[in-house]
């Protein structure tokens, strides 16, 4: 039975989906973004957060900027609630900025959610950008397992759609799980990860992540 905290909170994803694009909407593709957030506690609400954005140049992938910003998140983490938790200090991320990618990849879902608005697709319709959802692992979908050869893929569907992609971005490393958020198609999105990726994890997120680690063992 669904909590009735939850109710609105659905009906606002479900508003965000019907805003997503998943068409290419960009001028230029030449730097792109990764966002990603770290907790001081991963049990206690409310925490310190810290959210790091890295933006790379997509030619070389080397980095060109970095920013972070300190705050406090006051909202449980709830499963496909993530962006309620981490959109604010994100916002603020962007606000701040003072570099602007022309793509950002998004720690988490984009379209591959229950409601069609992982946080990718939520900060992708509440900023204009363009967004991909980089995750880890799947939330929703079927999809077989790619080859073990970088660059492999196979879409993933669900309810009927295609929703999203597993990805092996990296000789006999685990796949990642892409999807898109909003202003990108999702033959882009899955072109754009494996150009970025060295690794496992493209490089624009996963600077972010090593970034943010430093930052959290120092406070």
């Amino acid at each position: 039975m669904r909590n009735f905290f939850e109710q609105p909170l659905e009906k606002i994803q479900i508003e965000c989906s019907k805003k997503v694009v998943l068409k290419d909407n960009f001028k230029k593709l030449e730097l792109i973004g990764g966002i990603d957030l770290t907790f001081e506690s991963l049990k206690d609400t409310p925490t310190r957060a810290w959210a790091c954005l890295v933006v790379i140049e997509l030619k070389t992938l080397k980095p060109v900027y970095y920013k972070v910003v300190e705050g406090i998140v006051d909202f449980p983490y709830i499963p496909t609630f993530l962006a309620f938790r981490e959109m604010p200090l994100m916002l603020e991320l962007y606000k701040q900025a003072e570099v602007k990618a022309d793509v950002y990849f998004i720690d988490g879902q984009g379209v591959a959610h229950p409601r069609g608005c992982g946080i990718a697709s939520h900060f992708g319709v509440e900023t204009g950008e363009p967004t991909v959802g980089v995750a880890k692992s799947k939330l929703v979908g079927y999809a077989k397992d790619p080859s073990w050869k970088k660059g492999s893929y196979h879409y993933m569907t669900y309810k009927g759609k295609v929703v999203g992609a597993v990805v092996r971005t990296k000789d006999y490393a685990e796949p990642i799980y892409v999807s898109a958020g909003n202003n990108i198609s999702l033959n882009t999105a899955i072109e754009l990860v494996l150009r970025t990726s060295i690794y496992r994890i493209p490089e624009p997120t996963r600077l972010a992540h090593n970034y943010l680690q430093r930052i959290r063992k120092e406070a």
